[in-house]
């Protein structure tokens, strides 16, 4: 089996230094190209929670050849337009692509291979890029996960196949609810990513604030609203129920939810969001794949997301200005613009 893991960032870096430990027959690829000859040269370092190096075989887009069994995708869907027809060029009818992507990037994967050949994998761990051949894994052990399903709904042959792949790296939880479960990595990723990247802080930085977790409650409330508006039913987040943790229709403040919040999140303390990682670097972020399509969904249903409304305005802005973006782990910054909702 050939597999090709189609954007080896902060994420696909880790995973495919993983499946290549496995003994697969993967290449990674990426528009990178010094990243591109370090993982050659040096391996693929991994560090962070682990500390190892592994060779790994890496490519440019331009040096696929062939078709590959399966394409595990993790380009940031900022770079879809692009990506998606290079890798569409190498499967053919017996192929199968893994989205891996934030934000709910099935659909527009579907709509130009058609969705029987698409499965879908939201990612329950988080990582950073460190530099060429280098990326960091910022969650513990214990919280590494994968939770798996087929556009189309049933359990089939494609995603029995997929998760034996992924295994190769952590536990894989299979559903045959993938968009409830887009839409509970959503929930997790608007939440802290959202709103830590618009406070200019770690996910540290919001969990150690009582104020900013009174957003972080709201937040919540918003997405679990325009989900039941949309006929979703998000699926548990290793044995937690949304629904409980943020309460629908009510964002108040109780000590329970927030302390399933710190039993959820506390393991990726020290977490940098990615899109804070896309903006550091001058890059164009994902905000409105994730902040947005909650936002989105919010306009569509009728069901207000004012919250989110203010996150995606601030680093839309900050997006907007090619600044280079910074951080403090200890200070969350832009309190007055979300005032009305403390």
């Amino acid at each position: 089996m050939r597999i090709a893991v189609m954007g080896a960032g902060s994420l696909g870096t880790i995973l495919g230094a993983y499946v290549a430990k496995a003994g697969y027959d993967v290449v990674l690829v990426d528009p990178y190209k010094e990243h591109v000859d370090t993982l050659n040269e040096k391996g693929a370092h991994v560090v962070g929670t682990v500390d190892f190096v592994q060779p790994v075989h890496a490519i440019t887009p331009d040096q696929m050849e062939g078709i590959y069994d399966l394409v595990i995708y993790m380009a940031k869907q900022t770079y879809n337009d692009t990506a998606i027809p290079q890798f569409a060029a190498h499967i053919d009818e017996h192929s199968t692509v893994c989205t891996c992507q934030n934000g709910i990037p099935e659909y527009a994967v579907s709509a130009v291979i058609g969705s029987e050949r698409v499965v879908g994998a939201p990612v329950g761990w988080g990582a950073t890029f460190i530099g060429p051949g280098c990326s960091a894994l910022t969650s513990e052990a214990n919280r590494l996960g994968f939770t798996l399903g087929s556009l189309d709904g049933p359990v089939n042959d494609r995603v029995l196949m997929v998760k034996k792949v992924l295994e190769s790296m952590c536990e894989v939880v299979v559903s045959d609810n993938l968009l409830g479960l887009r839409w509970t990595k959503l929930l997790m990723n608007a939440t802290f990513s959202g709103l830590s990247t618009a406070m200019e802080t770690t996910f540290g930085g919001i969990l150690d604030n009582d104020k900013a977790m009174n957003l972080i409650l709201r937040i919540g409330k918003e997405c679990l609203d325009v989900a039941a508006e949309k006929g979703v039913t998000l699926e548990p987040y290793e044995g937690y129920s949304f629904y409980e943790v943020f309460r629908r229709g009510n964002p108040a403040t109780n000590a329970h939810s927030l302390k399933l919040i710190h039993e959820i999140w506390d393991p990726h303390h020290a977490l940098l969001a990615s899109m804070a990682q896309d903006l550091a670097k001058a890059r164009k972020c994902e905000i409105l794949n994730i902040n947005g399509v909650v936002c989105d969904g919010g306009k569509e249903t009728g069901v207000p997301t004012p919250v989110n409304d203010i996150i995606v305005d601030i680093v839309s802005a900050m997006q907007a200005t090619g600044k280079a973006y910074t951080f403090d782990a200890n200070v969350c910054k832009n309190f007055d613009r979300f005032e009305k909702y403390l």
